[in-house]
C-alpha cells in the first residue's frame, strides 16, 4: 500500500496525529522504566539471606528494671530454649539479617589506613550462631567457647576472631584466600584474625542506596555473647515444628523469669515480608500505573481513529465503490496507525533512555537495559494495532452506496 495517501490524510489531521504520537511516546518511556524498576525490586526481594529462613524465628527480649545479673539471666534463657523439644539451637545477638536494625564498622587491612577498605555490618554470636542460622561454612572453623566473651552495650572489648562472608573475603583479599588473614575494625583498631568464611549472610538492611549492591553481603560475625538489657533471641526449630516451638519458647521464657518484655516475635519469613514490603508496594503501584497508561493510550487510539473514520465515511464509500475490498480498508487504517506507532516507538525509546539517565544521576539507579526499551517498543506497536482494530472494522463496514449520498 502506498504511503502517500496516508501521509496526506495525516497532514490534514496533524494535530490529532501529533497528540497520539506524543502520548504513545510518553507511555513507552514510562512503561520501560516502570517495568525495569519492578524487575529490580522483585529481584532484590528474592536475594538470599544465607539463613534457613523457614525454620527460624526471632524475638526481642527486654528486661524490666536494671538487673545486675544479665549474664546469668541470659545464660538461663539460652539453656531453657535449647532444652525445648523441637529446637535445633538458639543464640542471642545484637541484630540479625533483614531486621532493619544493627551496626556497621569500617574494615581496614592496615591499622594506619586513612580510610576504611569497606563498610561492614556487624553481628554478635557465640559458638551456637552458625548452627542456629544454618549458615554454610565454606572455609575455616566455627567459634569455640574460648573465642567467645561477654559484651555489654558500651563495652569496647575487641573480638578475638571474626567470621566473614565469601563476598566480603573476595572484596578485601581479591585473588587469594582470606582465611588466616587479619582485618582491623574501625572502632578498635585491633588486629583480628579471620578464622572462618561463610557462603552468604545478608546485612540487616535491604535499601542501602548509595552503598552499592555488593554491600548487602558485607557481613562479619564477632564472637560475643551479647549480654545487655535489650537483645534479640534467634531460635531454629526442626522442620515442621516452627509454630509449636514459637509458642512453647515464649511460655518457657516467662516460666524462667517473668520480669521481661517479649516483642517482635516473628518468623524469618515474616521478617523478609516486612523488610521488602515497600519494594512490593512500589512494584504494585508501578504495575497499576503502567496498566492505566496502556489503557488510556489504547482508548486514545480508538477515539482518534474512530473520529477519523467518521470524518472519512464518504471517502471510504467512494473507495469501496471503486473496488476497494474490506481488507484493503482495514489495512489502510492499520498501516496508518503502524506509521504513528513506529514514530512513537523511536521517540519513546529515546525518551526512556533520557529518563533513565536522569534517574541514574538523581537517585543512583541502575542503567536501563536496552532490551526493556525494545520490549516496550514492541508492546506499543502491538497495542496500536489492537486498539485500531475495532475502528478499522467499522471503516471496512462502510457500504459503497454511501458514495452516492450527499454529505
Amino acid at each position: 500500500m502506498e504511503l502517500r495517501p496516508i501521509l496526506s490524510a495525516m497532514r490534514r489531521n496533524k494535530v490529532g496525529a501529533i497528540l497520539i504520537t506524543v502520548q504513545m511516546a510518553i507511555t513507552l518511556a514510562i512503561l520501560c522504566n516502570g517495568l525495569f524498576i519492578i524487575q529490580q525490586r522483585v529481584a532484590a526481594s528474592q536475594r538470599p539471606s544465607g539463613m534457613e529462613e523457614t525454620q527460624l524465628f526471632a524475638m526481642s527480649n527486654g528486661w524490666v528494671g536494671d538487673p545486675p545479673d544479665l549474664a546469668a539471666r541470659q545464660s538461663a534463657d539460652m539453656a531453657a530454649l535449647r532444652s525445648l523439644p523441637g529446637v535445633v539451637d538458639a543464640y542471642t545477638t545484637n541484630s540479625y539479617p533483614l531486621s532493619d536494625g544493627g551496626s556497621t564498622q569500617g574494615c581496614k587491612l592496615k591499622p594506619d589506613e586513612a580510610e576504611s577498605s569497606t563498610l561492614c555490618a556487624t553481628y554478635f554470636a557465640d559458638e551456637h550462631g552458625l548452627e542456629t542460622l544454618g549458615l554454610k561454612l565454606i572455609a575455616g572453623r566455627n567459634f569455640t567457647p574460648a573465642d567467645v566473651v561477654e559484651k555489654g552495650a558500651h563495652d569496647m572489648t575487641p573480638p578475638n576472631a571474626v567470621i566473614i562472608t565469601r563476598q566480603l573475603a573476595d572484596k578485601l583479599f581479591p585473588g587469594k584466600s582470606a582465611l588466616g588473614e587479619s582485618i582491623y575494625v574501625e572502632s578498635t583498631q585491633h588486629r583480628t584474625p579471620i578464622v572462618g568464611i561463610v557462603d552468604t549472610l545478608h546485612v540487616p538492611w535491604t535499601g542501602m542506596s548509595g552503598w552499592g549492591s555488593t554491600f548487602f553481603y558485607n557481613s562479619i560475625i564477632e564472637p560475643f555473647r551479647y549480654t545487655t538489657q535489650y537483645s534479640h533471641y534467634v531460635v531454629r526449630a526442626k522442620p515442621g515444628q516452627l509454630a509449636a516451638v514459637m509458642q512453647a519458647a515464649q511460655k518457657k521464657l516467662f516460666e524462667v523469669n517473668r520480669a521481661r518484655v517479649l516483642e517482635k516475635v516473628r518468623t524469618m519469613t515474616e521478617v523478609r515480608a516486612e523488610a521488602y514490603r515497600d519494594d512490593r508496594g512500589l512494584a504494585v503501584i508501578l504495575g497499576v500505573v503502567c496498566a492505566a497508561l496502556l489503557a488510556v493510550t489504547a482508548f486514545g487510539i480508538v477515539g482518534l481513529t474512530s473520529y477519523w473514520v467518521t470524518q472519512r465515511r464518504r471517502q471510504i464509500g467512494i473507495r469501496r465503490a471503486l473496488g476497494a475490498t474490506r481488507s484493503t480498508i482495514m489495512r489502510y487504517f492499520q498501516t496508518e496507525n503502524l506509521f504513528i506507532a513506529a514514530t512513537s516507538a523511536v521517540l519513546g525509546v529515546a525518551l526512556a533512555i533520557a529518563l533513565n539517565l536522569w534517574m541514574v544521576n538523581s537517585f543512583e539507579m541502575a542503567r536501563l537495559h536496552l532490551s526493556y526499551a525494545l520490549a516496550g517498543a514492541v508492546v506499543v506497536l502491538l497495542l496500536g494495532q489492537l486498539a485500531v482494530l475495532w475502528p478499522a472494522l467499522r471503516a471496512a463496514s462502510v457500504p459503497p452506496a454511501l458514495a452516492t449520498r450527499s454529505v
